[in-house]
């Protein structure tokens, strides 16, 4: 857990309670409304980001009615120290101790009874709680943890296939979710609403801890949930085949041979869970056959919201998370403030948000086992939930994580206006657990979708990005961006051939263009050889024609209308070639200094 004392005492001079307490109602901002910066000119794109800004800060309002927990007969628990555990990383824990009394069925009364009542505020005391199944939001409800209350959900599987409303059979009693951005009958995340309004999710500080415990062995039954990532010898998991997931043939039987073999592909483990579910959704399978669950092995994210409209989530921690930390899906007017995501197992991104519309991003650190943030909208044939676009990141930290502000990979229904700035990208953890990027996109041929209307400004690297040692691949002419650094060590990042070969179907080209950065100041760090910022400054692999499987002639566009200006890119390891472009136009870069050299130019390749 990450302590600042001073954001601390800032957290507790301005908790979300005692604004609720005092007002009856929980402002999306709890200070005046932020500009997104100073008075726009006519024209400036920045414009649409303070009425972003200003429309998510408008208040929620709660009635002035508690619903303790207590009340509806939860008590605490002891805890045991424990272990957790992913790959070679452990690290030592606290777990709820053995006959631990089961908070859940309490929560869950508490929430339904503030909900018949017309709202109010659910509260979680303080102390350790221990949780046997997923916390469900409800319209007009606020679930608000005390400082110090920490809640440790369940590390065993099977408590998430007990209380979902649709009835599976063998698989468990499942609800909808979205599973990197497929729909699916699942486990239930461990926080979820569905189609609800007006709600809150926050804590009174840092203290306030939602504790996915994804790494704890101690009663995780077919569990903990990072488990199931990597092969073991005689086990099923999300890393092998499953027996259990049908031939495409026998699902999906109006399909063609060629059809069914392009879905497939080549991958011999095409049937596994995470291969499977994406050729349902070429497949045309509708959702409701779509069941995995007990059997199964995909991960459920920490916190996802479906469908739901005026969202506040603020001021707790996020530890352990079995996969992605936050996901809101189709949500409208939604805002994360001041919360700490420090989770780094895999797949832990911090905030995911899909297909959603007006989304305000504040104040928030990461330290995380994968993407920081995410920008994402649906893949393949599930894009029904249309565009993210209106997106603002402002004034939070990036510590460890693969990307800092990434946009994509799963992006088939397109991302829009996205404005960052006032972002340090930390980098804490230079040394042991570098971010790869600070600003990167990911696409490829299945995803496709466009990126448009991305501007960042006055973002601050103090420490670099990823700069190690890296050995350079020898020429091959079978794979001739073997080597290049798409996945870590580049300041910018635009890759539209991330992880290429993973789909059979590859008929989409992403449409790229209007990248604009300003003022990005990277620092050098001292290692063993040298100072550097970074392994390369700016590196665009524009959509590669010969990974497209689609009808000939289709057009394959390059990227094109980035802008990067009056900023110091530091010194870059790979001073032979700082600055790598494929199918990229029209790239200008201006006052852009790289290892002390100022350029002026406009690029094409």
């Amino acid at each position: 857990m990450t302590n600042d004392p001073q954001r601390r005492r800032f957290l507790r001079g301005t908790t979300a309670a005692g604004a609720l307490l005092a007002t009856g109602t929980l402002p999306l901002a709890l200070a005046a409304p932020t500009s997104a910066g100073a008075a726009a000119a006519p024209g400036d794109p920045w414009e649409r980001a303070r009425q972003i800004v200003e429309r998510c800060s408008r208040p929620l309002t709660f009635p002035k009615v508690d619903f303790p927990i207590t009340a509806f007969g939860a008590e605490r628990c002891a805890l045991v120290p424990a272990e957790s555990v992913w790959r070679n990383a452990r690290r030592q824990v606290q777990t709820p101790a053995a006959g631990a009394p089961d908070c859940y069925p309490a929560i869950a009364a508490a929430i339904a009874a503030a909900s018949q009542a017309g709202g109010g505020r659910v509260l979680i005391p303080a102390g350790s709680w221990h949780c046997k199944g997923p916390i469900v939001l409800r319209s007009n409800v606020h679930v608000h943890l005390a400082a110090n209350a920490q809640v440790y959900f369940s590390a065993d599987p099977a408590h998430y296939a007990k209380y979902g409303d649709v009835d599976c059979g063998k698989a468990g009693k499942l609800v909808l979710s979205r599973w990197q951005g497929n729909d699916l009958l699942n486990y239930s995340p461990l926080v979820y609403a569905r189609n609800a309004s007006n709600i809150a999710l926050t804590g009174e500080d840092w203290t306030s801890v939602l504790n996915g415990q994804a790494g704890v062995h101690v009663d995780a039954g077919a569990g903990p949930w990072w488990d199931w990532v990597d092969r073991k010898e005689g086990q099923v998991n999300a890393a092998t085949a499953n027996p259990l997931n049908a031939a495409l043939e026998s699902v999906a039987p109006a399909l063609t041979a060629e059809q069914r073999a392009r879905i497939q592909g080549t991958h011999p483990r095409w049937n596994g869970d995470p291969r499977y579910l994406p050729a349902l959704s070429e497949a045309g399978v509708p959702v409701a056959q779509r069941i995995f669950g007990i059997g199964h092995h995909l991960r459920p994210c920490m916190i996802e919201l479906i469908g739901c409209n005026d969202v506040v989530l603020e001021g707790y921690q996020v530890a352990d998370s079995p996969f992605w930390q936050h996901h809101p899906v189709d949500c409208r007017n939604l805002r994360i403030r001041g919360v700490n995501m420090e989770s780094l197992g895999p797949n832990n991104d911090g905030f995911d948000p899909e297909s959603c519309d007006t989304v305000l991003v504040e104040r928030c650190t990461f330290n995380t086992g994968d993407d920081c943030i995410a920008i994402k909208s649906g893949k393949d044939r599930d894009t029904q939930y249309g565009a993210t676009r209106n997106v603002v990141i402002q004034d939070s930290v990036m510590n460890s994580g693969h990307g800092g502000i990434t946009l994509g990979s799963e992006m088939a229904g397109g991302i829009e206006h996205v404005y960052a700035q006032r972002i340090e990208f930390r980098n804490a953890h230079w040394s042991t657990a570098p971010l790869g990027s600070a600003i990167r996109l990911k696409a490829n041929m299945n995803r496709g979708g466009f990126l448009r209307h991305l501007y960042v400004r006055d973002v601050v690297l103090p420490n670099g990005v990823d700069a190690r040692a890296r050995k350079v691949a020898p020429p091959d002419p079978d794979k001739p961006f073997k080597g290049l650094a798409t996945g870590a060590g580049a300041i910018v990042t635009i890759d539209c051939n991330y992880a290429a070969e993973d789909d059979g179907v590859r008929t989409r080209p992403t449409v790229v263009s209007e990248v604009h950065i300003s003022n990005l100041r990277a620092n050098n760090v001292r290692m063993a050889d040298g100072e550097f910022s970074g392994w390369q400054a700016l590196l665009i692999l524009g959509p590669v024609a010969a990974s497209f499987n689609g009808p000939p002639g289709t057009p394959i566009p390059p990227v094109s209308n980035v802008t990067i200006t009056d900023s110091d890119f530091g010194t870059p390891r790979n001073g032979k070639e700082p600055i790598y472009l494929y199918n990229a136009r029209n790239v200008v870069l201006s006052n852009v200094t790289i290892a002390g050299k100022v350029i002026n130019k406009t690029f094409s390749a």
